[in-house]
């Protein structure tokens, strides 16, 4: 199996910043792209940020100049810097990542994390 796992969320003053990781572990055999999206109780899940196995990334407008996307193929790792952080950035913030198994290395199929609570305070 695979699982993903996210740390790094919290409670944030307006204007402040937080760093969110997600560790991926199992039986992998590649990991494709890589992406956080967001949900709130009244809205669906969101895209957020999206990077590629070879670094190339894509923001949703709304996080733009103020989110920014890594990873650490070594340490099978996404990591999401949010900076200037506003209200209605508060959410849940979900891992996600595109992954090819030992067992089928021919197939790749999205895992999700559990999601990492980030509230941010007026």
């Amino acid at each position: 199996q695979v699982q993903l796992v996210e740390s790094g969320g919290g409670l944030v003053q307006a204007g402040g910043s937080l760093r969110l990781s997600c560790a991926a572990s199992g039986s992998i055999f590649r990991i494709n792209s890589m992406a956080w999206y967001r949900q709130t109780p009244e809205k669906q899940r969101v895209f957020v940020a999206t990077i590629t196995a070879d670094g190339r990334t894509n923001y949703a407008d709304s996080v733009k100049g103020r989110f920014a996307i890594s990873r650490d193929n070594a340490k099978k790792t996404v990591y999401l810097q949010i900076n200037s952080l506003k209200p209605e950035d508060t959410a849940v913030y979900y891992c996600n990542a595109d992954v090819s198994r030992r067992e089928y290395s021919d197939l790749s199929f999205p895992y999700w994390g559990q999601g990492t609570q980030v509230t941010v305070s007026s």
